[in-house]
């Protein structure tokens, strides 16, 4: 299989450069943050195995984020922006309880004084 073609971000203006970086600063949600750095970290012109590698993520994941951040703009970066598919197990609402195993459930209805 042959090398993979490089792909960039498109140019970025001065104003989508500093809210980039605004965002790697002060981002509270770590699928933003991950998301802006790829794309800051193209604008910059490292290609997308390099920053994989740097993430520790797989090439596709650094490619996928580029394309998208082209196509959709700051959207993109958002955590249903890219990568999350509408059908993907992280757009369903989760079902049942995520216990684990061998956890012993637990009644709302249960008087135990747990909390006192």
């Amino acid at each position: 299989m042959g090398r993979r073609p490089e792909v960039f971000v498109r140019q970025v203006s001065m104003a989508e450069g500093q809210r980039l970086q605004r965002i790697t600063r002060t981002a509270k949600d770590s699928v933003k943050l991950r998301r802006a750095i790829v794309v800051l970290m193209s604008t910059q012109g490292q290609p997308a195995p390099d920053i994989a590698h740097l993430l520790k993520a797989s090439e596709d994941y650094a490619r996928d984020g580029i394309h998208a951040f082209n196509e959709r703009g700051f959207d993109a970066l958002d955590q249903n922006g890219a990568g999350a598919h509408r059908d993907g197990p992280m757009s369903r609402p989760a079902t049942g309880s995520a216990s684990s195993p061998g956890a012993t459930p637990v009644s709302s209805a249960d008087p135990s004084p747990a909390g006192l």
